[in-house]
């Protein structure tokens, strides 16, 4: 498929500079990333018609598959590489084969609360207490400098957790004595603790007297003709920079939210669209869910700084609109909300309102909340609605809608509020439907009665732990005995079958951010 005008005129705008480009299908599904020292070079090669001829048949259909593509500049090639990485486990593309498993970059690690500390080599960094450096995209020049900074600071590098007088006898580095040997007692304990508090300063980038000796002997034996030394000191001098060169951390992005890797750019384009007096550091977004009138819930969740804020995040029960009103239960959700906020905001120093309200919906929805906000006295406060079909934007006092560019940093952060307060919101309608379905099960039960009904389920909370609780838990309840107990606990077991067969109605399995994101109590 040749390339489109759109993307034509993406490619001519590429920066001749390192990167990450990921390549996009029509429903904006990212389906390959890839990295490259030259952006524009890298992507256009593969629009180029000439070059198809030698391709296979994978990467013709790749081709054939991209209908839109995002790029993202980085300073240097090491920091194109981890991104890469990052962001292949992070979208799992269908056309990508690396990185697909839990491989992961390389670390030096030493911890300096050991009897006798020592640097090693590890791949997970862990909540150990130990120190860390890396991730180190060049491996073999990290092994080489973890060498070169053992001798330059005679560190140990045996394996032992507490090495002592036997195992001197057969350690190589003691012999050679590239170890000043604490096992010994050859250095006090301290000295030995400065040694590899100087070897951190070393890994950390402090590195600028040992570059200089190296490139100094260099020249020295390049000016001696011993050319094979000479190369030796630049091959160490090349793996000291490799190695220490400074890349940025690239935080976590969770999958099931499209990727903001500049949520700064995408704040400030935001407000720029919306006429706003600065960029919006707090953003709340609602959303209805139910299902012909039943179970009606809402949403709110929260972005800071353009990021998901899991722990702000809100959920409703509607209780005052009867059958399906979305516009009703806006409006309710809205109501309870801010009239939370302003007497929090009376007893303690809490956060006030946010700096923009995204709704999902149109006028109607739009219109619903505005009206909630001025009873309040929060008329000022900037609202917006975001409509799905065209992701048009409506505003207060504004006929027409705003439509941004689809590749709009914008549009991107307006569309991951709205798809997250979706994706809470539906999480929770379904949460309700299986409870609902779980203790219905306890009304099949003969002579239970509503209230031996409730006494069970203050008692236990839910039907899966009244399954799992002993006879004699279940026969302390209020209106059991030992004979009642026996009854229900075969009935339960009976049914265990039913309650099995319907865990199609089972919300999907959250992932770890859906999880901590999750409150446990509904907001009042």
């Amino acid at each position: 498929m040749p390339a489109t005008d759109h993307i034509r005129n993406k490619v001519g705008q590429l920066p001749h500079k390192p990167g990450v480009y990921l390549m996009k299908d029509r429903f904006g599904t990212v389906i390959y990333v890839g990295k490259a020292r030259d952006l524009r070079q890298r992507v256009s090669s593969y629009f180029q018609a000439s070059r198809r001829r030698g391709w296979d048949l994978k990467f013709n259909a790749l081709v054939d598959a991209i209908h839109d593509l995002d790029t993202y500049t980085v300073r240097n090639e090491p920091e194109a590489l981890l991104l890469e990485g990052k962001l292949i486990k992070e979208y799992q593309p269908r056309y990508n084969i690396s990185f697909r498993d839990d491989k992961r970059f390389l670390l030096i690690k030493v911890n300096l609360n050991d009897p006798i500390p020592r640097f090693m080599l590890a791949r997970v960094r862990q909540e150990d207490g130990a120190r860390y450096f890396g991730p180190f995209v060049h491996s073999a020049s990290a092994r080489h400098t973890l060498t070169l900074a053992r001798r330059r600071f005679n560190l140990r590098g045996c394996r032992l957790f507490t090495p002592g007088p036997e195992d001197y006898k057969h350690c190589l580095y003691g012999h050679l004595k590239y170890c000043t040997a604490p096992c010994i007692a050859n250095v006090a304990l301290e000295d030995y603790r400065r040694q590899v508090e100087a070897a951190c300063d070393f890994m950390a980038g402090q590195t600028g007297e040992m570059e200089r000796e190296l490139e100094e002997q260099m020249k020295k034996a390049a000016a001696a003709e011993d050319f094979e030394k000479a190369a030796q000191y630049r091959d160490a001098l090349d793996d000291l920079r490799l190695t220490t060169q400074k890349t940025r951390q690239f935080p976590r992005v969770p999958y099931t939210l499209p990727v903001a890797l500049d949520p700064r750019r995408d704040l400030a384009e935001l407000a720029r669209a919306l006429n706003l007096t600065a960029s919006p550091a707090r953003i709340e977004g609602f959303d209805i869910s139910n299902i012909s009138g039943t179970f009606a819930v809402a949403s709110m969740i929260a972005f800071r700084d353009g990021k998901p804020d899991r722990s702000s995040y809100r959920r409703f029960r509607i209780k005052s609109v009867a059958g399906q009103d979305d516009f009703a239960s806006i409006a309710e959700a809205v109501q309870r909300r801010y009239s939370r906020v302003l007497r929090e905001q009376k007893t303690a120093a809490a956060a006030g309102p946010p700096d923009l309200i995204v709704i999902d919906g149109g006028k109607g929805q739009l219109n619903a909340a505005l009206a909630q906000l001025a009873k309040l006295g929060l008329g000022a406060v900037p609202v917006i609605g975001l409509a799905k079909e065209f992701e048009e934007i409506h505003r207060p006092a504004i006929a027409e809608p705003l439509r941004l560019s689809t590749d709009s940093g914008a549009l991107k952060l307006l569309q991951r509020v709205r798809d997250e307060s979706h994706r809470f919101a539906n999480t929770y309608n379904a949460q309700l439907r299986l409870k609902k379905l779980s203790e219905s099960i306890l009304d099949e039960f003969p002579g239970i009665g509503q209230q031996r009904k409730a006494a069970l389920l203050r008692k236990f909370g839910s039907v899966q732990r009244l399954r799992l609780a002993t006879l004699e838990a279940i026969a302390a309840v209020p209106g059991f005995g030992g004979k009642a107990a026996l009854e229900l606990k075969k009935f339960l077991q009976a049914r265990t079958a039913v309650g099995m067969a319907s865990s199609d109605l089972r919300p999907a399995p959250a992932t770890t951010d859906a999880v901590k994101a999750k409150p446990q109590a509904e907001e009042k």
